[in-house]
């Protein structure tokens, strides 16, 4: 597997040959100090050109970068189901090498660039022929870190956490797994991560990020809470599927409360009563059951 140097070399050297490449920079994890290096961290690498058309007419330039395992160009996919996408100002290539490194590469106009370089402040230029590229900060994730929630925020997480839950319950009765476990996964998981990332945060002055899709709440929950979470994920058993949803109940709850208590907000005690209880009823309601309460 080529090392940093020499992708970060091979990267450099096909800009400098190529003179429709003006300028180069990268954006993502590379750039983030707080995010420690493994050997799958992707390089986000944006090529300045004078133009998009004569790289996408002949592709074979990439090839330098070394033998594909895969590739996906999103543009071209997008443009093929009818999606309009404007290639004339960017186009991109996320290459997976036969030696396990991964380039996601971006060619930008220079116009494009001029209208966004700088907005991610996960960014370093790594070249610039023409002295294009305006001068800006030392890389932050400081766009990344959670923001503390308003009380609104606040409230209409938990709401929505413990409304969308009936959803998942019936949909278990009804033994309609898909919808049961897209309403959990896309609904209450959604909520419940707020939850964690706002709980993180408060731990820590709201001053750290946990990643996209919650990929660092290993690294900032304690062991007993990040076990509670661990299994909030269940398979298709219906018993274990009810599990997880308890599960996540009691982390909800928990933070929730939590939260409330560090930011002064007022838990929806009630609702968290009613909807358990009804969680339960339905847990242990029978396949041919005509009332759900008597």
């Amino acid at each position: 597997m080529r090392i940093e140097n020499e992708m970060f070399d091979l990267i450099l050297t096909v800009a400098k040959k190529d003179e429709r490449i003006r300028a180069a920079y990268m954006n993502g994890s590379r750039t983030n100090p707080n995010v420690p290096q493994d050997i799958f961290q992707d390089y986000d690498i944006v090529y300045v050109v004078t133009e998009t058309a004569s790289f996408i007419k002949n592709n074979g330039w990439i090839q330098a970068f070394g033998e594909l395992l895969m590739i996906q160009e999103p543009d071209k996919n997008d443009q093929s189901i009818g999606l309009k996408r404007n290639v004339d100002q960017s186009y991109g290539y996320l290459m997976l090498f036969t030696d396990g490194n991964r380039i996601d590469l971006q060619i930008k106009t220079i116009d494009a660039v001029m209208n966004e370089y700088g907005c991610d402040k996960l960014t370093i230029p790594l070249l610039d022929k023409d002295e294009l590229l305006p001068l800006i900060a030392i890389p932050t994730d400081i766009d990344y870190r959670v923001k503390k929630p308003t009380e609104s925020m606040y409230f209409s997480c938990c709401n929505n956490f413990w409304w969308c839950l009936q959803n998942v319950a019936k949909g278990i009765w009804r033994e309609e797994l898909p919808y049961a476990k897209q309403m959990f996964e896309h609904m209450i998981r959604e909520e419940l991560n707020k939850m964690v990332s706002w709980w993180i945060g408060t731990q820590n002055g709201f001053q750290v990020s946990t990643g996209k899709m919650g990929k660092y709440f290993k690294r900032y929950l304690p062991e007993a809470y990040w076990e509670l979470y661990r299994n909030t994920y269940s398979d298709g058993n219906e018993k274990y599927f009810w599990d997880a949803i308890f599960v996540s109940c009691d982390l909800f709850r928990l933070l929730a409360k939590e939260i409330a208590d560090d930011l002064k907000f007022s838990y929806p005690n009630k609702d968290d009563q009613n909807m358990t209880k009804y969680l339960h009823q339905v847990s242990k309601l029978p396949k041919n059951a005509t009332v759900i309460f008597n």
